[in-house]
C-alpha cells in the first residue's frame, strides 16, 4: 500500500491489574505515539486507539487477594492508567475500556458471527479442576513446568521464560494458584478456533508476504509458532469474570480474554465514531486503510496469528501491514517486575519529576528495545537529558532566541547575501524532514530521533563557526544573515521534534510565535506549518516576524534527584531479599548439658592474611584471654584482612584442631549469613575483656 487514506493505529490494551510501567512505555506507547503524532504532521487521516483490558484470572486472583470486586480492581487502574497516559501526552483519538457495554456487544457479536458461521469447533474434553475451591484452573489460576523448557513457575497459557503458548493440561506437575493442590481433571464444553486450518494462509501471508518488511524478530516467532504446527484454540473459559458466552450451551462461562481482548480496538473505534459523529468501519473494512499493531514481544502470537485469523474467520475486516514489535526493556540490568516492584511507575514518575515528560520520552526512545533487550538506568536518564537535551538541543535553542532579542528586540532580522556555509546549511535543513521520517516509516524509532538531535547538533555546530556574538563587533550586516539561518534552523526542530517531544516542541513554537497543523495556534504567528514546510518553504521564519523571550526548554537534573530513584529500587531490592529469604528449621533439641560442653569465648583478631591459592580462607591470629591461637576461616569474600584486624569476634575455642590447606586451626569463628549473601561477625554490643565466656 503507497498511500493509505487513512491510518488505524492500536497500542496494545494494558492489563488493568497494576499501574503503567518504563517497559510498557518503552515497547508500546512511545513508539506508537511517535508514529501517530507524525503521521498527523503529514497531514493524514490517523485513528490512534486504545483501551484498558479488564478480563482474565489476574484480575480476579488480585480481587480475591485484596478482598474486593474485580469491578473495584479495573475501576482503579483503568483511571490511574488513563489519567498517567494523559497526561504523558499520549496522544490516543480514543482511550476505551473492555467493560464497555460497546465492547460487550461488540465482542458478543463478533463471537455469535463466527459461531453461526461454524467457524468454531465445540469439544467436550478435560479441564484442571480444582475440588476443593470447586472451580475449574482456566489459565493464571494453575501453575507447574513448562513443556518446552522446564522452567517450574510456567503459567496455564503461557511461560513467562520462554515465550511459549499452551494449555494448561499441558504442564508438568501443575498446582492450583488457589488451594496449592494438585488439580483433577473433569469434563467440560468449550468453542474452539481451529487454527490449524489456517495454517497455510498464515504462513503465505506473514512469512512469505512480509519477509521484508516486517521485523525479524516477529518473522522469527510467526515461524517458529507455524513449524511447531497450530492446534485448534479455546475461545471460552469457565469463569464468571469477563463476557458471558452468548449462545446456548455457554451458561457459567465467558469468552477468552484473548478472544475478547483485541475486539477491544474495534469497540474503542466505535465508542470515538459514536462521540465524533464519524463512521467507525472504513478504519477497519476499507482496504485502502493501513492497520498497524504496536505491542511487546510476549503479545506477537495473539497479533500475528490468533487475532489475524479471527478477522480472516469473520470475512469483512482487513488485516495489519505490519505489527512492529519491540523485545523488553530491563531496569537497571534486572527484567521489570511488576509483583516485585523492580519497575519505574509512570503516575510516580510524573509525580517525581513534574514538567518532564519529554525527559523520559527521549531516554526510553534512545533506549528502545527495537530488536534486542535494552536496560533503562537513571545514570543514563540524567546523562541523557543534561549531556544532550540541555548541552545541544536547549542550549542551541536559548542561545539563538536570547541573541535575536539581543540584536534586534526579538524580530526575525532581513538577511543578506547567503554564503556558501550558508547555503549549504539552509539545504541540509531541508533534507531533514526526508531523513527523519525514512526511520519512522521503517519503525526505526530510536534512529529516527538521533537524526533529530543532528539537526540540533547542526544548528550548535553553525553557530560555534560563525560566531555572532564576535562578528557583531565588526560585520552588522552578516549577523542579521547568521541569525535569520539560525531562526530557520530552531523553527524546523519545532515541527520536527514534535513526534518524540510534544511538550518541547508546544513550548518551542509558543517562544517562536508559531502554529503547526496538529498544535493549538499559539499567539499571532505564521501559517500553520506541516512536517513537509521544512522541506519544501525556504522560509520558515519571515523577516519581521516577532518572537517571544526565552524560556529553558530542559533544566539540569542534580545527583540528588537520582539518588532518590535509586534509594528507591534499593529499599523494593531489599525488601525482596527479605520476602525471599529462607529461614533454616530448628535443629534437633538438645540437653542443657550439650550446651555446657561448648565453650565459646570472646577473642580479638590481631592478624589476618589470604591463604595462597584460595578465594575463601583467611589465616588469622585471635587472642582468646586464654592464649593466641592460629584460625582458619572461609569469611575472605566477605572481609578484606586489613578491614577485621582488631574486631572482637566470637570463637568456639574447644573444638579439635583441624588442618586446613596445610595450617591448624584452632577454633572457629562464629558467623552469620546476612539478606545479601554476606557474612556477619557475631559480636558483642558493648567491649568486652578477651576470654570472656558466653553463657
Amino acid at each position: 500500500m503507497n498511500t493509505p487514506k487513512r491510518y488505524t493505529i492500536t497500542a496494545a490494551l494494558p492489563y488493568t491489574n497494576g499501574p503503567v510501567h518504563i517497559g510498557h512505555l518503552a515497547g508500546v506507547y512511545v513508539p506508537a505515539d511517535i508514529y501517530a503524532r507524525y503521521q498527523r504532521l503529514q497531514g493524514s487521516d490517523v485513528l490512534y486507539i486504545c483501551g484498558s483490558d479488564e478480563h482474565g484470572v489476574p484480575i480476579t486472583i488480585k480481587a480475591k487477594k485484596e478482598g474486593i470486586s474485580p469491578q473495584q480492581v479495573v475501576d482503579k487502574y483503568h483511571e490511574m492508567i488513563k489519567k498517567s497516559f494523559a497526561e504523558f501526552g499520549i496522544s490516543f483519538d480514543n482511550y476505551s475500556r473492555t467493560t464497555a457495554k460497546v465492547h460487550h456487544d461488540t465482542a458478543s457479536d463478533f463471537f455469535k458471527k463466527l459461531y453461526e458461521d461454524g467457524k468454531f469447533i465445540e469439544e467436550t474434553n478435560e479441564q484442571l479442576y480444582d475440588a476443593e475451591a470447586n472451580q475449574f484452573l482456566a489459565d493464571r489460576f494453575v501453575v507447574g513446568t513448562c513443556p518446552k523448557c522446564g522452567f517450574e513457575e510456567s503459567y496455564g497459557d503461557q511461560c513467562e521464560n520462554c515465550g511459549t503458548s499452551h494449555n494448561a493440561t499441558d504442564l508438568i506437575n501443575p498446582k492450583s494458584a488457589i488451594t496449592g493442590n494438585t488439580p483433577t481433571l473433569k469434563e467440560t464444553k468449550h468453542w474452539f478456533l481451529p487454527l490449524d486450518q489456517y495454517q497455510d494462509w498464515l504462513r503465505t501471508w506473514i512469512v512469505e508476504g512480509h519477509a521484508n518488511d516486517w521485523k525479524p524478530n516477529v518473522l522469527g516467532q510467526v515461524k517458529s509458532w507455524l513449524d511447531d504446527g497450530l492446534r485448534p484454540r479455546a475461545v471460552t473459559r469457565d469463569l464468571d469474570w469477563g463476557i458471558p458466552v452468548p449462545v446456548e450451551g455457554g451458561e457459567g462461562k465467558v469468552l477468552y480474554v484473548w478472544f475478547d481482548a483485541p475486539i477491544g480496538y474495534i469497540s474503542s473505534t466505535k465508542e470515538w465514531a459514536e462521540r465524533t459523529g464519524k463512521d467507525w468501519e472504513p478504519y477497519w473494512k476499507d482496504e485502502d486503510t493501513k492497520l498497524l499493531h504496536f505491542i511487546g514481544k510476549d503479545n506477537i502470537v495473539f497479533h500475528c496469528i490468533i487475532f489475524p485469523s479471527m478477522l480472516k474467520a469473520e470475512g469483512s475486516y482487513i488485516l495489519p501491514e505490519n505489527v512492529p514489535a519491540n523485545e523488553f526493556l530491563n531496569l537497571e540490568g534486572n527484567k521489570l517486575s511488576t509483583s516485585k516492584n523492580w519497575a519505574v511507575w509512570l503516575h510516580e514518575y510524573l509525580e517525581d519529576f513534574p514538567g518532564k515528560q519529554d525527559v523520559l520520552r527521549y531516554t526510553l526512545t534512545a533506549n528502545a528495545p527495537e530488536t534486542k533487550d535494552n536496560d533503562f538506568t537513571w545514570k543514563d536518564f540524567q546523562a541523557r537529558n543534561n549531556n544532550e537535551l540541555v548541552a545541544i538541543f536547549g542550549n542551541f535553542i536559548n542561545r539563538v532566541v536570547v541573541l535575536t532579542h539581543k540584536y534586534y528586540n526579538g524580530i526575525v532580522p532581513s538577511p543578506n547575501a547567503f554564503s556558501e556555509v550558508d547555503e549549504d546549511t539552509l539545504m541540509m535543513l531541508k533534507k531533514y524532514p526526508q531523513i527523519i521520517s525514512k526511520s519512522i516509516e521503517r519503525y526505526r524509532f530510536r534512529e529516527a530521533q538521533n537524526e533529530l538531535m543532528n539537526l540540533a547538533r547542526m544548528g550548535n555546530k553553525y553557530l560555534a563557526d560563525e560566531e555572532p556574538w564576535k562578528v557583531i563587533k565588526q560585520d552588522e550586516e552578516r549577523v542579521k544573515t547568521i541569525m535569520f539561518v539560525a531562526l530557520q534552523i530552531a523553527t524546523a526542530l519545532s515541527i520536527l521534534s514534535e513526534p518524540f517531544l510534544p511538550f518541547t516542541s508546544n513550548k518551542l513554537k509558543g517562544m517562536l510565535n508559531v502554529s503547526s497543523s496538529t498544535s493549538t495556534p499559539l499567539g499571532t504567528g505564521s501559517e500553520e506549518m506541516s512536517w513537509n514546510s521544512v522541506s519544501k518553504e525556504n522560509v520558515l521564519l519571515k523577516t519581521g516576524h516577532q518572537i517571544d523571550k526565552a524560556e529553558l526548554l530542559f533544566a539540569k537534573i542534580e545527583d540528588a534527584e537520582i539518588q532518590i530513584q535509586l534509594e528507591k529500587l534499593a529499599a523494593s531490592k531489599k525488601a525482596n531479599e527479605l520476602e525471599n529469604q529462607s529461614v533454616e528449621p530448628q535443629k534437633e533439641t538438645i540437653e542443657f548439658d550439650d550446651f555446657t560442653k561448648l565453650d565459646i569465648r570472646i577473642g580479638t583478631i590481631l592478624e589476618a592474611v589470604k591463604v595462597a591459592k584460595t578465594k575463601k580462607l583467611l589465616q588469622l591470629k585471635v587472642d582468646v584471654g586464654i592464649d593466641i591461637r592460629t584460625i582458619v576461616s572461609g569469611i575472605a569474600e566477605s572481609f578484606s584482612p586489613e578491614d577485621i584486624i582488631g574486631k572482637q569476634v566470637t570463637v568456639l575455642t574447644n573444638l579439635a584442631p583441624r588442618t586446613i590447606r596445610g595450617v591448624e586451626s584452632q577454633g572457629m569463628i562464629l558467623m552469620c549469613d546476612t539478606s545479601d549473601g554476606k557474612l556477619a561477625f557475631v559480636e558483642p554490643d558493648a567491649n568486652v575483656v578477651n576470654g570472656g565466656q558466653i553463657s
